[in-house]
This record gives structure tokens, sequence and C-alpha cells, in this order.
């Protein structure tokens, strides 16, 4: 499903369209801004990259605390590297689409959450979260004792099966009853 980064065909933006949550105008507004990123070297390769630098250059991606897990997320790269296709760019921008479904992205933000890939979110993982969501300075850092609490309160509320961390079935359930979620978990072009 590679294409150039000059065109992109009206057979390939039906395909994108039927794969994705996008409008036809969103995924032609999404190869722009892809091709922008490009350098000039890479606009002539088949199925070029865009380095994770690069991508998180976007201001609908700049002040996003989960930026970089997001890369790594959506990222099909087999170096790890967080860098995206036009393809892995368009899969980003769909799971964030309102026209997205809670299921689709309730597993997204599951796996950004799951910092260390393991399929849980455990102790390590919901410290992580809750940093990127405070800030890691000294002025908004929890102390040893808040997040330890706050940690327990997670646990206790999501925890169905009490085995220390919360599974994507457990995370989903907790979404559920999250009203805003649906709303305030997108990104728009």
């Amino acid at each position: 499903m590679g294409t150039t980064a000059s065109q992109l065909g009206k057979d390939l933006l039906s395909e994108y369209q039927e794969l994705t949550f996008l409008t036809k105008q969103e995924i032609l507004l999404a190869h722009k801004r892809f091709t922008e990123l490009l350098s000039k070297e890479d606009k002539a390769l088949p199925n070029p990259r865009i380095p994770m630098q690069s991508i998180l250059t976007l201001p609908e991606l700049k002040s996003n605390p989960f930026r970089k897990r997001i890369c790594h997320v959506f990222s099909t790269s087999d170096m790890k590297d967080g860098s995206l296709t036009f393809e892995d760019f368009l899969d980003l921008l769909s799971a964030f689409s309102d026209s997205a479904t809670l299921e689709i992205k309730s597993h997204y933000a599951f796996r950004i959450f799951d910092f260390d890939d393991d399929g849980t979110l455990d102790v390590g993982d919901l410290e992580k979260l809750v940093n990127c969501l405070t800030g890691e300075t000294d002025d908004t850092r929890l102390t040893p004792d808040e997040m330890r609490q706050l940690i327990n309160n997670i646990l206790e509320e999501s925890d169905i099966d009490k085995d220390g961390t919360v599974n994507l079935s457990e995370f989903q359930h907790v979404i559920s009853r999250s009203p805003d979620f649906v709303s305030s978990f997108k990104i728009v072009l």
C-alpha cells in the first residue's frame, strides 16, 4: 500500500477511507502535512518514514505529554525508533479522530499508557502516567507518599481481579464510565 509522497491516487484514497475513520478531506490534509515534513531526498522514496523528532514538531503533538509514546505505539519501524510512514500517520490520526469508536480509542490509550509494553498497567506504568500528567519538575512532582496513595486509589478503582495491575478490559471498563474520554482523546490537524 505504499505511495510516493507527491501523489495520492483515487484508488488509494478510497482504500484509506475504508480502512480509517477519516474523511477524504482529512486524508488529503494528512498527506499534505506528512509530505511537508519529508526531506527532499525522502520525497523520492516509495514509502518514506518521518523520524519521530520531526513528527514531534507538529503543533498538534508538541504539547501532548505522551507525544513520544504516541509515536512509538503507532510506528511500524523494525528499529523501534518511533518513525512513521504515511500509513502509520493515518493510523494515528484515525485512532484520535472524532469518528473513532470508544473501543478503538481506549485500546490505543491503554497501549500508550503501557510504557513497558507488557500488556498491563502496573505500578511503574501508573507512576510514569501520573508524572506525564503532572509534569516532572520539583514544583509539580508528587511526593512518594502522594504517588503511592494515588496509585493505590487507581488500583482500588480499576483493578477488578485484584492482581495489582490493570489489564485492557479493566481499563476499558473504567473508560466506559468516563463520559469525556472520547471527546478529549483526539488530535485534529
